[in-house]
């Protein structure tokens, strides 16, 4: 009796969850019929483009990269002598006195550290130029504790690289990845000495590309970094960026900080960019830039409000220098630039970027928008003086005159500016034009009335002038300034 009751309730309980599951099952494909079908609602062409789950979930491996990346990444430390400013103003007369004492420095002695990334087994190294710009010594620690006294090759104020030099063979070292290639979202890793903490390996994401944060100070700087929250703190500058397979993909330059140290954003020299003012560096000393010879503005909202235009796609040109690639090849200020060798474009920080990867008499093709017309262009860039030959060293060596050294403005900076003449002033020294109140960056367009176009003609105006001289020119703020001084 008792198995017989048993044998009923195991039955009854096989058949309650015969239907419980048939229930689940029909359960389960309604939700995921819904589910798809919301997936699928207004987003379809979105999601379809995506990588499947079973495709992006692949944990990422630093370890090749690391092991690729750290016997190529140098420390730096360069030592950089400052003038006592209060010794030729104040102590001076007393110099004798306090030496005898050994109490007054004349000079004050600075060290500061940074990183490197070796290029070639020969022992060039890429960095920033503010880890090595005008440094008395600069000596590198390869990643197996050797040193090596450095020399300067050359360095680039307006990307803010340099090259320097080891006497040593059979290095290791990284060879440029294609940083066009690089995507937002990717992995990266950044290799560096923080803090002097030598051979220090961080990773992140890229967070944006083309980023302009303004932090170059020269007339013709090319802003237009990659974006990473890799950390990256003080020492780090020079250092290499790679991607997951160990390619150098940036240079790492800046960080957005408040406080000194890492909160979140990283900034890098995009490697195309870095490439090519190496080689021009190596090769020539000084980069050989190529120009457009526009200048340009992105589109926002307010921008095509006050222009009238529909769209905020691609970049404004504000101004074309005359006799300029761009003039030449028939763009006018107004119109749109939508494409270079067919990339849309979105900043003006990448079309800078694009055509300083390029040399100059290459051919880049541009995409345009004028009036209601789409055109395209094929544009030959030329140099700063408007041809396609390599600009010889010795125009734009520092030729002091008057306490001051010049060189032609870009024809980038005189189309922002609308002018179709003039010498900039690179330094000002001691001398006539600092007293006169001249600063860094001035742009020279007469003496006594008469146009400024070359140093040539600063010195024309100047021989065997005696009395009142009459500078005009203007600041590449737009700012128009006139000084006079007595010779």
């Amino acid at each position: 009796m008792k198995n017989e009751k048993v044998e009923k309730f195991w039955d009854s309980f096989q058949k309650t969850t015969s239907v419980l599951t048939v229930v689940l099952m029909f359960l389960v494909i309604y939700i995921f019929t819904v589910s798809t079908s919301r997936a699928n609602d207004g987003n379809s062409s979105y999601f379809k483009d995506l990588p499947t789950i079973t495709d992006t979930i692949k944990y990422p491996d630093f370890r090749y990269a690391a092991k690729k990346a750290i016997p190529a990444v140098v420390n730096i430390k360069s030592t950089f002598t400052y003038k006592n400013v209060y010794y030729d103003d104040f102590f001076a007369p007393f110099y004798d006195f306090f030496n005898f004492f050994g109490g007054l420095n004349r000079e004050q002695t600075i060290v500061g550290g940074g990183s490197g990334v070796i290029i070639s087994s020969d022992g060039y190294i890429i960095t920033n130029n503010h880890v090595v710009q005008d440094a008395k010594e600069i000596v590198v620690t390869l990643n197996d504790n050797r040193e090596f006294k450095a020399k300067l090759v050359g360095n680039d104020p307006s990307t803010d690289l340099a090259i320097i030099k080891i006497d040593a063979n059979n290095l290791h070292y990284l060879e440029f990845g294609n940083s066009n290639d690089v995507e937002v979202g990717e992995w990266v890793l950044a290799v560096g000495n923080p803090f002097n903490l030598t051979s220090t390996v961080t990773a992140g994401i890229v967070s944006a590309k083309a980023r302009n944060i303004n932090i170059l100070e020269s007339a013709d700087a090319v802003e237009s970094f990659i974006q990473t929250d890799a950390a990256v703190n003080p020492g780090n500058s020079g250092g290499a960026l790679v991607d997951i397979h160990g390619n150098l993909i940036g240079i790492n330059t800046a960080i957005a900080t408040k406080t000194g140290a890492f909160v979140g954003y990283s900034f890098a020299i995009p490697s195309n960019l870095a490439k090519k003012v190496a080689n021009d560096l190596i090769s020539y000393g000084f980069v050989q830039r190529p120009y457009l010879g526009v200048s340009v503005t992105d589109i926002n909202a307010s921008i095509a409000q006050k222009y009238g235009i529909d769209e905020t796609r691609g970049v404004l040109i504000t101004a074309v220098a005359p006799n300029s690639a761009a003039f030449k090849a028939g763009l006018n200020a107004g119109d749109i630039i939508l494409k270079i060798d067919n990339e849309e474009l979105h900043s003006a920080s990448r079309l800078l970027e694009k055509i300083n990867e390029k040399n100059i008499g290459d051919w880049v093709t541009i995409e345009y928008k004028t009036g209601n017309k789409i055109k395209t262009a094929t544009v030959q860039l030329l140099n700063k003086n408007g041809d396609l030959k390599p600009i010889k060293k010795e125009e734009i060596s520092a030729q002091t005159i008057l306490g001051a050294t010049f060189e032609k403005p870009s024809p980038d900076l005189m189309a922002k500016l609308k002018i179709d003449h003039g010498i900039q002033v690179t330094n000002v020294e001691s001398g006539p034009l600092q007293k006169a109140g001249i600063k860094k960056d001035f742009i020279i367009t007469e003496i006594d009335h008469n146009p400024i176009n070359s140093i040539e003609d600063i010195e024309r105006a100047l021989v065997n002038r005696k009395g009142a001289i009459l500078i005009e020119g203007i600041y590449p703020n737009g700012m128009k300034a006139y000084y006079a001084f007595a010779l």
